[in-house]
């Protein structure tokens, strides 16, 4: 009986251990690369549509959702590529979601070297950048009309001598 009692209380704190406390919240987002709302930089009047699980742009089965598509990217950033060289090369990446409106927001930025290590361009490079970006209109809603959703979408810029060279995807 005592054994079996000590069986018992063994299998109650192995499975209370494994049990995850309802007050402990994760710091992780529900799913990889989920970008979370930040008061701090986030606009508050932009909304998803969303609830579950933001798909990335190429989950559609194609490779840029903008009305007139790489070409119309190309020719609204052709002013970079006149920019004052500097010794600065690398990508930057910026990152954002696309509602089931078209509406864009949640920027996030990334830059890093040739090499892919982290390094920090020139301020004004990469606001003109992110201007830029925000003010690209022609977002192409996800999903199908029936059921629209939002999507990641990002801009890889690579930059060479501080001039833009190429946009991708």
């Amino acid at each position: 009986m005592i054994r079996k009692i000590c069986c018992l209380f063994l299998l109650l704190v192995v499975y209370s251990s494994c049990q995850k406390s309802k007050a402990q919240k994760s710091v992780y987002p529900n799913h990889v690369g989920d970008t979370a709302f930040d008061e701090k930089i986030d606009d508050p009047n932009f909304k998803v549509c969303t609830t579950g699980r933001i798909p990335q742009y190429y989950e559609f089965g194609k490779s840029l959702q903008f009305k007139g598509e790489k070409p119309a990217i190309d020719k609204h950033f052709e002013i970079l590529k006149q920019n004052e060289s500097t010794a600065e090369s690398g990508y930057i990446t910026i990152r954002f979601i696309v509602n089931c409106e078209g509406k864009t927001g949640r920027y996030r930025i990334e830059e890093m070297s040739n090499d892919y290590q982290p390094m920090s361009f020139d301020k004004n490079l990469v606001e003109k950048i992110l201007t830029l970006t925000k003010e690209l209109s022609g977002w192409i809603v996800g999903g199908n009309p029936e059921q629209p959703v939002d999507y990641y979408q990002y801009l890889t810029f690579k930059i060479e001598g501080g001039k833009l060279i190429e946009i991708m995807p």
